[in-house]
């Protein structure tokens, strides 16, 4: 039995600025397959997801864009 590693990335996003920001695009990249966390901070533009596998970045930008912001791209 081999448990997978979790993979963690870092992407940096423009226009939060508060908290309904951070959950705003916290919940839109928590709701893409495979995600297990997504944390934003307004204060840094970062958002830093969770996942069992890396990510697609166009889902995650997509994901983004529904939430009313944009995607930089990994920090």
């Amino acid at each position: 039995m081999s448990a997978q590693t979790p993979v963690t990335t870092v992407y940096k996003v423009s226009g939060m600025t508060c908290g309904h920001c951070e959950g705003a695009v916290s919940a839109e990249i928590s709701g893409l397959d495979g995600v297990s966390s997504a944390k934003a901070v307004a204060a840094t533009g970062e958002v830093t997801v969770t996942s069992a596998a890396p990510l697609d970045e166009e889902k995650v930008r997509a994901a983004v864009d529904e939430a009313g912001y944009e995607l930089v791209g990994p920090a």
